[in-house]
């Protein structure tokens, strides 16, 4: 039988199609079964005791298997088949961006051919998309990775999120190396406690990348031990970097000008490097992107030339504009408590003045951590704007009021193009403004609606329309 596509979305499927019948959230995958043969499916991939029913044409066949989900992403890497030579993964709550991001610079610093796909899209080299593809579902995954192997990219690097690997989505990818950043609270209305999302993290290393990769471990990780115990067990070889101790290490670290100079060991090799991007988590994430670097061949050498080089990455601790008495404004992605105080902390050296922070909380997402980001707000920030995030179907206002209960000094302005506005005007000499939590994401989710907003260039107009008006005052 010839397969011509696979899909999991009855709607797409066309003549000689596979049908993945897969359960959703919810919807029964087998209640799409009828539409999926109606368009031309010739076969059908389904839990067991699933039936056409009768209602199947002769030529159609009913695949059955126990986990669909990973049967599904398993057929996928057989029907595109290529995929980048060097494949690397990398999973953690906060910081996976930005160390693909890193990783793939790395590479094509020392003139391999490579390409990130994650929040940001499909960037670097070969067939580039905008598209977010934090983890895609294994069709959309599949056909990338034989797109850039077709282009020649023979490095990958790639976001692992825990949704993508709960849902088995990676299995397939030929991983040669994985890395482990970190893990803190987020995403617990999809995952019941942090031992589920901590298990859903693990797969990673457990199960997807077969015995024998490459992992790079978070040294100074409460859950190092738990991993490094997995990569042992599958003869994983296990890279370490951090402060306390690693074939990365971080020997002493100082801010200077939006920067830091960091002192490195690269497999006990030292070296001294200014590095352009602020914020000392920073140093984690370009740790994380040199051992798997090492880990995919490049030498400390090569890899010491290139950190210098690294630029900041879309909406993570972006440069978004400065004033013009030279006070500087950030927008960051920073939407868990964790990534907020790392954000706030990692910037606060670079504050003479005030540190003045605006953000807010996604609507039906994890409420707990919504007292919790207002608490590091009040404590980490001299001034703190609550506005509107993503509030999706929740009453934006009720969403606020959970974030102000722990810290009711703050100011409340809903819409948050007006409260940007106002936070800049806030703004005097030596101050520092952070918009965190929506960092590249360029539309603001209001029930149904997706109403386009970028807050980077949000501030850029801003910024622009008051500089306008005093000009216009001055000539008056």
């Amino acid at each position: 039988m010839d397969i011509t596509g696979l899909t999991s979305d009855s709607r797409d499927v066309r003549p000689g199609y596979l049908f993945a019948a897969l359960d959703g959230s919810r919807a029964r995958g087998a209640d799409f079964i009828p539409e999926a043969l109606r368009l031309g499916a010739t076969a059908v991939l389904a839990p067991p005791g699933t039936a056409f029913d009768g209602a199947a044409p002769n030529a159609a066949q009913l695949v059955t298997d126990d986990n669909p989900r990973r049967r599904f992403a398993e057929m996928a890497a057989r029907f595109f088949l290529h995929q980048p030579r060097t494949i690397a993964a990398v999973t953690g709550t906060n910081g996976k961006t930005s160390t693909v991001t890193f990783l793939r610079e790395l590479w094509r610093s020392s003139g391999r051919r490579a390409a990130s796909l994650g929040g940001l899209g499909v960037e670097g080299d070969g067939p580039l998309s905008s598209a977010a593809l934090t983890t895609p579902d294994p069709v959309n995954l599949h056909q990338t990775l034989a797109a850039l192997a077709e282009a020649e990219v023979a490095h990958c690097a790639m976001e692992a999120s825990s949704h993508g690997l709960d849902q088995y989505r990676l299995d397939g990818v030929r991983l040669a190396a994985a890395a482990f950043l970190n893990l803190t609270r987020d995403h617990l209305d999809y995952h019941r406690d942090l031992e589920t999302y901590f298990t859903a993290k693990a797969r990673l290393f457990a199960e997807v990348m077969q015995p024998g990769g490459d992992a790079v471990l978070n040294a100074d990780s409460p859950y190092r031990s738990r991993i490094e115990e997995i990569c042992r067990n599958r003869n994983h070889r296990v890279l370490l970097f951090g402060e306390s101790e690693g074939d990365v290490r971080l020997v002493a670290r100082s801010d200077e000008d939006l920067g830091q100079r960091i002192k490195l060991e690269l497999l006990g090799q030292p070296y001294d490097l200014l590095i352009s991007l602020p914020g000392a988590f920073q140093a984690y994430n370009l740790m994380a992107a040199a051992g798997l670097a090492l880990a995919t061949g490049m030498s400390p050498d090569e890899i010491a030339a290139g950190l210098p080089q690294l630029t900041g990455v879309r909406g993570r601790l972006e440069l978004a504009a400065r004033l013009e008495n030279g006070a500087p404004i950030f927008v960051d992605y920073a939407h868990t408590p964790d990534a907020l105080e790392a954000a706030l902390r990692g910037l606060r050296p670079n504050v003479g003045g005030r540190l003045i922070v605006l953000f807010g909380c996604g609507g039906d997402r994890d409420a707990g951590k919504r007292p919790q980001m207002g608490g590091i707000a009040s404590d980490l920030a001299d001034v703190v704007y609550v506005s509107d995030d993503n509030p999706r179907y929740e009453d934006p206002a009720s969403i606020r009021s959970e974030i102000l209960g722990a810290c009711p000094d703050a100011i409340e302005i809903g819409g948050r193009g007006e409260a940007i506005a106002a936070a800049i005007a806030e703004m005097q000499e030596d101050d520092l403004l952070l918009i965190a939590g929506k960092g590249h994401e360029q539309g603001q989710s209001i029930k149904e609606r997706m109403i386009p907003f970028d807050d980077g260039e949000t501030v850029r107009r801003v910024v622009m329309a008051q500089s306008h008006c005093r000009q216009e005052r001055g000539y008056e």
